[in-house]
Protein backbone atom coordinates (compact mmCIF):
# COMPACT_ATOMS: atom_id res chain seq x y z
CA UNK A 1 0.00 0.00 0.00
CA UNK A 2 1.19 3.52 -0.96
CA UNK A 3 1.20 5.53 2.25
CA UNK A 4 0.64 9.26 1.92
CA UNK A 5 2.92 12.00 0.46
CA UNK A 6 2.36 13.43 4.27
CA UNK A 7 3.18 10.94 6.16
CA UNK A 8 6.49 10.14 4.45
CA UNK A 9 7.37 13.81 3.73
CA UNK A 10 6.70 14.23 7.58
CA UNK A 11 8.91 11.15 8.59
CA UNK A 12 12.00 12.33 6.34
CA UNK A 13 11.86 15.92 8.37
CA UNK A 14 11.61 13.85 11.35
CA UNK A 15 15.12 12.49 10.85
CA UNK A 16 16.57 15.39 9.17
CA UNK A 17 20.26 15.19 7.92
CA UNK A 18 23.03 16.81 8.55
CA UNK A 19 24.13 18.08 5.44
CA UNK A 20 24.12 21.60 6.18
CA UNK A 21 24.91 23.14 9.27
CA UNK A 22 21.58 24.41 9.65
CA UNK A 23 20.16 20.82 8.81
CA UNK A 24 22.76 19.43 11.63
CA UNK A 25 21.47 21.91 14.35
CA UNK A 26 17.45 21.07 13.50
CA UNK A 27 18.33 17.79 13.77
CA UNK A 28 20.38 18.15 17.27
CA UNK A 29 17.00 20.36 18.51
CA UNK A 30 14.33 17.55 17.81
CA UNK A 31 17.05 14.98 19.08
CA UNK A 32 17.18 17.25 22.18
CA UNK A 33 13.47 17.33 22.32
CA UNK A 34 12.90 13.50 22.22
CA UNK A 35 15.16 12.83 25.02
CA UNK A 36 13.40 15.55 26.97
CA UNK A 37 10.17 13.21 26.63
CA UNK A 38 11.92 10.36 27.11
CA UNK A 39 13.01 10.86 30.52
CA UNK A 40 9.87 12.84 31.48
CA UNK A 41 8.11 9.72 30.74
CA UNK A 42 10.46 7.90 32.19
CA UNK A 43 10.59 10.20 35.47
CA UNK A 44 6.77 9.44 36.13
CA UNK A 45 6.68 5.75 35.47
CA UNK A 46 9.66 5.20 38.07
CA UNK A 47 8.12 7.95 40.75
CA UNK A 48 4.82 6.59 40.87
CA UNK A 49 5.99 2.68 40.22
CA UNK A 50 8.36 2.92 43.44
CA UNK A 51 5.54 5.06 45.23
CA UNK A 52 3.05 2.40 44.62
CA UNK A 53 5.76 -0.19 45.92
CA UNK A 54 6.09 1.71 48.90
CA UNK A 55 2.61 2.15 49.67
CA UNK A 56 2.00 -1.78 49.12
CA UNK A 57 4.91 -2.82 51.45
CA UNK A 58 3.70 -0.82 54.07
CA UNK A 59 0.13 -2.00 54.14
CA UNK A 60 1.10 -5.78 53.72
CA UNK A 61 3.09 -5.00 56.94
CA UNK A 62 0.21 -3.85 58.58
CA UNK A 63 -1.88 -6.24 57.82
CA UNK A 64 0.38 -8.37 59.15
CA UNK A 65 -0.63 -7.28 62.15
CA UNK A 66 -4.31 -5.30 61.75
CA UNK A 67 -6.98 -7.21 60.67
CA UNK A 68 -9.05 -6.79 57.54
CA UNK A 69 -12.55 -6.15 59.49
CA UNK A 70 -13.06 -5.75 62.96
CA UNK A 71 -16.45 -6.07 64.89
CA UNK A 72 -16.23 -4.59 68.18
CA UNK A 73 -18.89 -3.56 71.12
CA UNK A 74 -19.55 0.22 72.09
CA UNK A 75 -17.65 1.42 74.84
CA UNK A 76 -14.77 -1.30 74.97
CA UNK A 77 -17.04 -3.58 76.84
CA UNK A 78 -17.66 -7.41 76.03
CA UNK A 79 -19.63 -8.60 73.15
CA UNK A 80 -22.63 -9.65 74.72
CA UNK A 81 -22.98 -12.75 72.36
CA UNK A 82 -19.67 -14.09 71.14
CA UNK A 83 -21.02 -17.36 69.75
CA UNK A 84 -24.14 -15.58 67.94
CA UNK A 85 -21.47 -12.96 66.76
CA UNK A 86 -19.07 -15.55 64.83
CA UNK A 87 -21.42 -17.73 63.22
CA UNK A 88 -23.11 -14.76 62.01
CA UNK A 89 -19.43 -13.81 60.55
CA UNK A 90 -18.29 -16.99 59.35
CA UNK A 91 -21.76 -17.29 57.40
CA UNK A 92 -20.51 -14.23 54.98
CA UNK A 93 -19.24 -16.07 51.50
CA UNK A 94 -16.18 -13.39 51.60
CA UNK A 95 -15.33 -14.58 55.48
CA UNK A 96 -12.42 -17.03 55.31
CA UNK A 97 -11.18 -16.63 59.12
CA UNK A 98 -12.43 -14.83 62.59
CA UNK A 99 -10.50 -14.80 66.18
CA UNK A 100 -11.66 -12.56 69.31
CA UNK A 101 -9.75 -9.95 70.55
CA UNK A 102 -9.52 -7.75 73.43
CA UNK A 103 -8.18 -4.37 72.91
CA UNK A 104 -6.92 -2.25 75.56
CA UNK A 105 -4.10 0.17 76.87
CA UNK A 106 -1.51 0.09 79.89
CA UNK A 107 1.91 0.61 81.15
CA UNK A 108 4.50 -1.26 81.21
CA UNK A 109 7.30 -1.02 83.49
CA UNK A 110 10.39 -2.48 84.49
CA UNK A 111 12.87 -0.76 86.67
CA UNK A 112 12.71 2.60 86.86
CA UNK A 113 11.73 2.40 82.97
CA UNK A 114 7.95 2.79 81.23
CA UNK A 115 6.33 2.74 78.06
CA UNK A 116 2.43 3.01 77.17
CA UNK A 117 2.00 -0.03 75.37
CA UNK A 118 -1.73 -0.62 73.21
CA UNK A 119 -2.59 -4.70 75.03
CA UNK A 120 -4.32 -6.87 72.19
CA UNK A 121 -5.44 -10.13 74.60
CA UNK A 122 -5.86 -13.06 71.96
CA UNK A 123 -6.77 -16.66 71.42
CA UNK A 124 -3.94 -18.17 70.19
CA UNK A 125 -5.42 -21.05 68.34
CA UNK A 126 -7.76 -18.97 66.33
CA UNK A 127 -5.31 -15.87 64.93
CA UNK A 128 -3.89 -17.57 62.87
CA UNK A 129 -6.87 -17.46 60.71
CA UNK A 130 -7.04 -13.63 60.53
CA UNK A 131 -3.50 -12.04 61.10
CA UNK A 132 -0.37 -13.14 58.78
CA UNK A 133 2.09 -12.27 62.58
CA UNK A 134 0.64 -15.27 64.19
CA UNK A 135 1.01 -17.26 61.64
CA UNK A 136 4.42 -17.00 60.97
CA UNK A 137 5.82 -15.86 64.73
CA UNK A 138 5.29 -19.09 67.00
CA UNK A 139 5.91 -16.83 70.05
CA UNK A 140 2.06 -15.96 69.88
CA UNK A 141 1.30 -19.71 69.96
CA UNK A 142 2.97 -20.04 73.32
CA UNK A 143 0.24 -17.70 75.13
CA UNK A 144 -1.19 -19.91 77.79
CA UNK A 145 -4.48 -19.01 80.04
CA UNK A 146 -3.63 -18.55 83.65
CA UNK A 147 -0.09 -18.09 83.71
CA UNK A 148 0.16 -14.42 82.72
CA UNK A 149 2.48 -14.64 79.88
CA UNK A 150 3.18 -11.61 77.49
CA UNK A 151 4.82 -11.17 73.96
CA UNK A 152 6.20 -7.95 73.08
CA UNK A 153 7.22 -6.27 69.80
CA UNK A 154 11.04 -6.23 69.43
CA UNK A 155 11.77 -2.58 69.84
CA UNK A 156 9.25 -2.29 72.66
CA UNK A 157 11.26 -4.98 74.58
CA UNK A 158 14.14 -3.21 73.25
CA UNK A 159 13.19 0.27 75.12
CA UNK A 160 12.39 -1.19 78.29
CA UNK A 161 15.56 -3.10 78.40
CA UNK A 162 13.45 -7.00 78.81
CA UNK A 163 14.38 -10.26 77.26
CA UNK A 164 13.00 -13.43 77.63
CA UNK A 165 11.88 -14.65 81.04
CA UNK A 166 12.22 -10.76 82.50
CA UNK A 167 9.39 -9.83 84.66
CA UNK A 168 7.22 -6.86 83.47
CA UNK A 169 4.52 -4.90 85.53
CA UNK A 170 1.49 -3.76 83.73
CA UNK A 171 -0.34 -0.83 85.09
CA UNK A 172 -4.27 -0.66 83.82
CA UNK A 173 -5.53 2.62 83.74
CA UNK A 174 -8.92 1.21 85.72
CA UNK A 175 -7.73 1.75 89.86
CA UNK A 176 -9.23 -0.09 92.65
CA UNK A 177 -10.26 1.75 95.91
CA UNK A 178 -8.42 1.28 98.95
CA UNK A 179 -8.77 2.46 102.38
CA UNK A 180 -5.75 5.23 101.26
CA UNK A 181 -7.74 6.15 98.11
CA UNK A 182 -7.80 5.18 94.60
CA UNK A 183 -4.75 2.84 93.60
CA UNK A 184 -3.63 1.76 90.20
CA UNK A 185 -4.00 -2.10 89.50
CA UNK A 186 -0.62 -3.83 88.85
CA UNK A 187 0.35 -7.28 87.40
CA UNK A 188 3.46 -9.10 87.14
CA UNK A 189 3.33 -10.47 83.68
CA UNK A 190 6.19 -13.08 82.08
CA UNK A 191 7.73 -12.22 79.15
CA UNK A 192 7.72 -15.26 77.16
CA UNK A 193 7.97 -14.65 73.44
CA UNK A 194 8.96 -11.53 71.00
CA UNK A 195 7.42 -10.16 67.72
CA UNK A 196 9.36 -8.52 64.99
CA UNK A 197 6.25 -7.26 62.19
CA UNK A 198 8.64 -5.47 60.21
CA UNK A 199 6.73 -2.33 61.54
CA UNK A 200 8.32 0.00 64.05
CA UNK A 201 4.87 1.53 65.16
CA UNK A 202 3.90 -1.92 66.08
CA UNK A 203 6.97 -3.34 67.03
CA UNK A 204 7.66 -0.26 70.00
CA UNK A 205 3.79 -0.60 71.00
CA UNK A 206 2.17 -3.63 70.92
CA UNK A 207 1.97 -6.26 73.86
CA UNK A 208 0.11 -9.54 73.12
CA UNK A 209 -1.81 -11.35 76.28
CA UNK A 210 -4.03 -14.60 76.04
CA UNK A 211 -7.77 -12.80 76.04
CA UNK A 212 -8.81 -15.17 78.93
CA UNK A 213 -5.68 -13.03 80.89
CA UNK A 214 -6.30 -10.08 79.46
CA UNK A 215 -10.21 -9.83 80.40
CA UNK A 216 -8.85 -10.64 84.16
CA UNK A 217 -6.89 -7.67 84.01
CA UNK A 218 -9.02 -5.36 82.75
CA UNK A 219 -12.21 -6.90 84.43
CA UNK A 220 -14.24 -7.34 81.51
CA UNK A 221 -16.72 -10.35 80.73
CA UNK A 222 -15.10 -11.42 77.57
CA UNK A 223 -13.47 -10.40 74.51
CA UNK A 224 -14.73 -6.98 72.97
CA UNK A 225 -14.36 -7.41 69.48
CA UNK A 226 -13.72 -10.02 66.68
CA UNK A 227 -11.65 -9.85 64.09
CA UNK A 228 -12.12 -11.14 60.42
CA UNK A 229 -9.66 -11.88 57.62
CA UNK A 230 -11.55 -11.65 53.89
CA UNK A 231 -10.76 -13.43 50.56
CA UNK A 232 -9.86 -10.14 48.66
CA UNK A 233 -8.60 -7.35 51.15
CA UNK A 234 -9.91 -4.71 48.81
CA UNK A 235 -13.47 -5.30 49.37
CA UNK A 236 -13.38 -5.28 52.54
CA UNK A 237 -15.18 -2.00 52.87
CA UNK A 238 -17.83 -3.11 50.92
CA UNK A 239 -17.75 -6.44 53.13
CA UNK A 240 -17.66 -3.65 56.38
CA UNK A 241 -20.96 -2.32 55.11
CA UNK A 242 -22.96 -5.78 54.54
CA UNK A 243 -22.24 -7.40 57.52
CA UNK A 244 -22.93 -4.00 59.31
CA UNK A 245 -26.45 -4.79 57.91
CA UNK A 246 -26.76 -8.46 58.96
CA UNK A 247 -24.72 -8.66 62.51
CA UNK A 248 -27.66 -8.85 65.50
CA UNK A 249 -27.13 -6.68 68.48
CA UNK A 250 -25.25 -2.88 68.85
CA UNK A 251 -21.86 -3.67 67.06
CA UNK A 252 -19.48 -0.96 65.01
CA UNK A 253 -17.54 -2.46 62.22
CA UNK A 254 -14.65 -1.18 60.69
CA UNK A 255 -12.06 -2.20 58.03
CA UNK A 256 -8.69 -2.10 57.94
CA UNK A 257 -8.90 1.03 55.19
CA UNK A 258 -10.24 3.56 58.20
CA UNK A 259 -8.04 2.30 60.96
CA UNK A 260 -5.17 4.13 58.94
CA UNK A 261 -7.30 6.34 56.50
CA UNK A 262 -4.57 9.61 57.21
CA UNK A 263 -1.63 7.35 56.32
CA UNK A 264 -3.28 6.40 52.95
CA UNK A 265 -5.11 9.41 51.95
CA UNK A 266 -1.31 11.54 52.29
CA UNK A 267 -0.27 9.00 50.10
CA UNK A 268 -2.32 9.12 47.90
CA UNK A 269 -2.32 13.12 47.83
CA UNK A 270 1.85 12.64 47.74
CA UNK A 271 1.44 10.28 44.71
CA UNK A 272 -0.93 12.88 42.61
CA UNK A 273 1.18 16.07 43.22
CA UNK A 274 4.07 14.07 41.99
CA UNK A 275 2.43 12.77 38.95
CA UNK A 276 1.11 16.41 38.04
CA UNK A 277 4.55 17.57 39.33
CA UNK A 278 6.48 14.99 36.63
CA UNK A 279 3.95 15.94 34.22
CA UNK A 280 4.84 19.09 33.87
CA UNK A 281 8.47 18.04 33.06
CA UNK A 282 6.97 15.58 30.06
CA UNK A 283 5.00 19.06 28.73
CA UNK A 284 7.89 21.65 28.72
CA UNK A 285 10.12 19.06 26.74
CA UNK A 286 6.75 18.15 24.61
CA UNK A 287 6.86 22.00 23.99
CA UNK A 288 10.15 22.00 22.84
CA UNK A 289 8.86 20.54 19.47
CA UNK A 290 7.42 24.25 19.02
CA UNK A 291 10.50 25.53 18.29
CA UNK A 292 11.81 22.19 16.62
CA UNK A 293 8.82 22.80 14.17
CA UNK A 294 9.43 26.93 13.52
CA UNK A 295 13.18 26.19 12.60
CA UNK A 296 11.94 23.34 10.54
CA UNK A 297 9.08 25.63 9.29
CA UNK A 298 11.74 28.01 8.55
CA UNK A 299 14.13 26.06 7.01
CA UNK A 300 12.04 24.78 4.85
CA UNK A 301 10.33 27.59 3.38
CA UNK A 302 11.19 27.15 -0.35
CA UNK A 303 10.11 23.37 -0.41
CA UNK A 304 6.78 24.51 1.17
CA UNK A 305 6.63 26.97 -1.94
CA UNK A 306 7.18 24.40 -4.19
CA UNK A 307 4.86 21.95 -2.44
CA UNK A 308 2.09 24.52 -2.93
CA UNK A 309 2.83 25.02 -6.34
CA UNK A 310 2.59 21.56 -7.20
CA UNK A 311 -0.94 21.61 -6.13
CA UNK A 312 -0.21 20.73 -2.83
CA UNK A 313 -3.08 21.83 -0.11
CA UNK A 314 -2.97 23.82 2.65
CA UNK A 315 -4.17 21.44 4.97
CA UNK A 316 -1.47 18.74 3.27
CA UNK A 317 1.43 21.19 4.20
CA UNK A 318 -0.29 21.30 7.21
CA UNK A 319 -0.75 17.52 7.77
CA UNK A 320 3.05 16.99 6.55
CA UNK A 321 4.42 19.45 9.49
CA UNK A 322 2.46 17.51 11.90
CA UNK A 323 3.66 14.07 11.41
CA UNK A 324 6.74 15.34 12.03
CA UNK A 325 6.12 16.51 15.47
CA UNK A 326 4.00 13.78 16.33
CA UNK A 327 6.70 11.13 15.03
CA UNK A 328 8.85 12.68 17.60
CA UNK A 329 6.33 12.36 20.39
CA UNK A 330 5.86 9.10 19.98
CA UNK A 331 9.61 8.00 19.47
CA UNK A 332 10.49 9.92 22.89
CA UNK A 333 7.28 8.67 24.65
CA UNK A 334 8.01 5.32 23.40
CA UNK A 335 11.89 5.41 24.53
CA UNK A 336 10.92 6.81 27.92
CA UNK A 337 8.08 3.62 28.10
CA UNK A 338 11.27 1.05 27.66
CA UNK A 339 13.48 2.87 29.90
CA UNK A 340 10.66 3.54 32.57
CA UNK A 341 9.63 -0.12 32.85
CA UNK A 342 13.41 -0.98 32.21
CA UNK A 343 14.25 0.54 35.49
CA UNK A 344 10.95 0.22 37.75
CA UNK A 345 11.28 -4.20 37.30
CA UNK A 346 14.82 -3.62 38.05
CA UNK A 347 15.01 -0.81 40.80
CA UNK A 348 16.44 -3.43 43.58
CA UNK A 349 19.08 -4.51 41.44
CA UNK A 350 20.01 -1.11 40.66
CA UNK A 351 19.85 0.02 44.08
CA UNK A 352 21.90 -1.92 45.09
CA UNK A 353 24.74 -1.58 42.71
CA UNK A 354 24.42 2.35 43.50
CA UNK A 355 25.16 1.37 47.34
CA UNK A 356 27.94 -0.57 46.48
CA UNK A 357 29.35 2.51 43.98
CA UNK A 358 28.63 4.87 46.85
CA UNK A 359 29.67 3.13 49.64
CA UNK A 360 26.76 3.55 52.00
CA UNK A 361 23.00 2.52 52.53
CA UNK A 362 20.39 4.76 51.33
CA UNK A 363 17.87 3.40 53.16
CA UNK A 364 18.96 2.67 56.79
CA UNK A 365 17.08 0.40 58.34
CA UNK A 366 17.35 2.17 62.07
CA UNK A 367 15.67 5.34 60.49
CA UNK A 368 13.28 3.82 57.59
CA UNK A 369 10.37 1.47 57.56
CA UNK A 370 11.91 -0.33 54.64
CA UNK A 371 15.44 -1.01 53.85
CA UNK A 372 14.78 -1.88 49.93
CA UNK A 373 12.95 0.25 47.23
CA UNK A 374 10.01 -1.73 46.56
CA UNK A 375 8.88 -0.81 42.81
CA UNK A 376 4.92 -1.76 41.62
CA UNK A 377 4.58 -0.42 37.91
CA UNK A 378 0.76 -0.47 37.51
CA UNK A 379 -1.25 -0.27 34.44
CA UNK A 380 -3.01 2.53 35.75
CA UNK A 381 -0.50 4.74 35.63
CA UNK A 382 1.67 3.81 33.20
CA UNK A 383 -1.25 4.24 30.46
CA UNK A 384 -2.07 7.69 31.19
CA UNK A 385 1.39 8.42 31.51
CA UNK A 386 2.06 7.64 27.48
CA UNK A 387 -1.93 9.20 26.46
CA UNK A 388 -1.14 12.37 27.98
CA UNK A 389 2.91 12.62 26.67
CA UNK A 390 1.42 12.02 23.45
CA UNK A 391 -1.52 14.37 23.91
CA UNK A 392 1.29 17.65 24.62
CA UNK A 393 3.22 16.73 21.53
CA UNK A 394 -0.20 16.53 19.22
CA UNK A 395 -0.69 19.87 20.86
CA UNK A 396 2.76 21.27 20.28
CA UNK A 397 2.40 20.81 16.69
CA UNK A 398 -0.72 22.52 15.69
CA UNK A 399 0.52 26.06 15.61
CA UNK A 400 3.82 25.61 14.05
CA UNK A 401 1.77 23.32 11.45
CA UNK A 402 -0.52 25.79 10.84
CA UNK A 403 1.97 28.21 10.61
CA UNK A 404 3.94 26.40 7.82
CA UNK A 405 0.49 26.30 5.79
CA UNK A 406 -0.06 29.84 5.83
CA UNK A 407 3.71 30.40 3.95
CA UNK A 408 2.82 32.63 0.53
CA UNK A 409 4.62 30.42 -2.65
CA UNK A 410 5.21 33.61 -4.29
CA UNK A 411 6.99 35.34 -1.36
CA UNK A 412 8.85 32.07 0.12
CA UNK A 413 10.57 31.79 -3.68
CA UNK A 414 11.34 35.52 -4.65
CA UNK A 415 14.58 35.36 -3.11
CA UNK A 416 15.71 32.10 -3.80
Amino acid sequence: MQLPYELRLGWRYTRAGRSSRRNGFISFISGVSMLGIALGVAALIIVLSVMNGFQTEVRDRMLGVLAHVEVFAPGEQAIPHLDLTLSEVRAHPEVIGAAPFIAAQGLLAWGDTMRGAQIRGIDPLLEPEVTELAAEQQALAQLQPGAFGVVLGAALARNLGVGLGDAVTLIVPSGQLTPAGVMPRMRQLTVSGLFDSGHHEFDSTLAYLHYQDAARLFRLEGPTGVRLKIRDLHQAPEVALQLAATLSGDLFIRDWTRVNRTWFAAVQLEKRMMFIILTLIVAVAAFNLVSTLVMTVTDKRADIAILRTLGASPGSIMATFMVQGALAGLIGTALGLLLGLGVAFNVDTLMAGLERLLGFTLLPPEIYLITTLPSDPRSADIVPIVLIALLLAFLATIYPSWRASRVNPAEALRYE
